[in-house]
């Protein structure tokens, strides 16, 4: 017997001014989503339309969470690791350079990054993430990078 309600993962941006400055009023923003045709990447709330980018499952070979070191705390990301010559996905970071991300993350790879969306004005549930991954892909591991990995 099939799920009627089979386990879709959708996480919403806090809602901002910048929504309103952006034209997108206070409508839910929707920051990341898994379905059964796969991920979607929400654009920055300032920028959603012209950043939003949906990666079918056929594209996609892993989850990825990941961390940014910076002064500070540090920036989690999710991303999608693709299959190679799969198709330039827009983006807040489509404009970094290859050389630019390896210094701001270089245990990641080059693909993972432009494929990457910060965890920011959201929050991740990393067992209903896991749940629906499971469910719609099952041969796509989902996985955490708790601390660089440099070779």
């Amino acid at each position: 017997m099939s799920d009627a309600n089979p386990p879709v993962y959708e996480a919403h941006f806090a809602r901002t001014p910048f929504q309103l400055l952006g034209g997108m009023k206070w409508k839910k923003l929707v920051a990341f989503r898994v379905d059964g045709d796969g991920v979607l990447l929400g654009g920055a709330p300032a920028r959603y339309e012209s950043q939003l980018a949906f990666v079918p499952w056929s594209d996609i070979t892993s989850i990825v969470v990941w961390r940014q070191r910076t002064a500070g705390n540090g920036i989690n990301y999710i991303g999608v690791q693709r299959k190679p010559g799969a198709p330039a996905l827009p983006g807040m970071n489509s404009g970094v350079s290859r050389e630019k991300a390896e210094t701001l993350a270089p245990h990641v790879d080059y693909e993972l990054f432009l494929a990457s969306r910060p965890i920011n004005l959201w929050r991740l549930d990393p067992e209903r993430l896991q749940a629906a991954v499971a469910a719609f892909a099952p041969e796509v591991p989902v996985l955490v990078y708790s601390r660089p990995h440099l070779s």
